[in-house]
């Protein structure tokens, strides 16, 4: 989530060049999100909630360095260097450590590099607006179908930096917004003090959940048919801990398998029936996330996802275990 400004005719083009041409600003939004240099501050605005954080990020060579603090709510710090992410929650003195692919935070939008996004999205261009003392353009991505939500997206000119974006349902309604309030560019982070004070745990009781990479298929899960552009990414399986303990049930242990369509994501969980805590099948939506949790056999599905309701509904009645 964070790429590419280049220029885009609002008129007609033709496919190949469409193609290209959304490809090549995503990209270069998402080089910008990498290799710029910043500090500031971003609120997020959803379902009627707003919350802010400050964020820190360097980037020396291929090793990229964040830090987020928020700013409402409990009090927390994330770190992320490159994949390793660490979670200060100084309210229960608990660090979280854990490797992963994707931190999923602002300014990020594209989730993959498929080129087969302008098969489901095209672009269109809004001119430009002035967000946290940046210039920016804006461009508008269109699905080409119901099954997933647009995008609003502005742009810092010189290098592509996202520094506004906002998820637009089918009819157009802003369902949710995250902007920077403030920014400052090419800030003078330091990469060695954030890392410092990443490593300073004394006094925290550290938790390492485990992600073990794995596949829908080997754990005996499968999707009837395909969801329009949507394409599994990767698949986990949470083995149990002391701190958290599961079913005892070889290949039992909650699973999540990710699917996306290069900017949406959806996540299907699936855990053991617990007749205790699973009391009620329900659908939920909370500004642009949207939700279900079904039983499905002796096991407890959730679904959930950036993309109409319409959408979760086709993975939760697509999910069977196989025989």
């Amino acid at each position: 989530m964070n790429f590419v400004a280049a220029q885009v005719p609002s008129t007609a083009v033709a496919a190949p060049v469409e193609s290209r041409n959304i490809n090549d600003w995503l990209m270069r939004m998402h080089e910008a999100s990498k290799k710029r240099s910043y500090v500031g501050t971003f609120v997020v605005s959803s379902g009627g909630a707003m919350s802010s954080a400050k964020i820190w990020h360097v980037c020396e060579g291929d090793q990229q360095m964040e830090r987020v603090e928020t700013l409402t709510g409990a009090p927390r710090s994330i770190f992320r260097h490159n994949d390793q992410v660490v979670t200060f929650m100084p309210d229960h003195k608990v660090v979280r450590s854990e490797k992963r692919e994707s931190l999923g935070m602002f300014p990020q939008l594209l989730q993959s590099t498929d080129n087969r996004i302008a098969d489901y999205y095209k672009v269109r261009q809004e001119g430009t607006e002035r967000v946290a003392g940046v210039e920016a353009d804006i461009v508008v991505l269109v699905p080409k179908d119901n099954m997933r939500f647009g995008y609003r997206v502005w742009t810092e000119q010189k290098k592509g930096l996202v520094v506004k974006l906002q998820t637009l349902d089918t009819d157009g309604k802003v369902l949710e917004q995250a902007a920077f309030s403030e920014l400052q560019l090419d800030a003078p982070v330091k990469m060695d003090k954030l890392l410092h004070m990443m490593g300073k745990i004394d006094g925290y009781r550290v938790e390492k959940p485990v992600l073990v990479k794995t596949t829908a298929s080997a754990e005996g899960w499968l999707l009837k048919a395909p969801v329009a552009g949507f394409k599994p990414m990767s698949c986990y399986k949470r083995p149990a801990t002391a701190q958290a303990p599961t079913s005892s049930v070889a290949g039992e242990e909650p699973l999540q398998w990710i699917f996306s369509d290069g900017l949406a994501s959806v996540s299907i969980f699936v855990e053991p029936f617990d007749r205790q805590r699973h009391d009620r099948e329900s659908s939920l939506t909370m500004g642009a996330t949207q939700t279900i949790t079904r039983q499905l056999d002796a096991y407890w599905v959730t679904v959930m996802g950036e993309v109409p309701m319409v959408t979760l509904k086709l993975f939760a009645n697509g999910l069977e275990r196989r025989k």
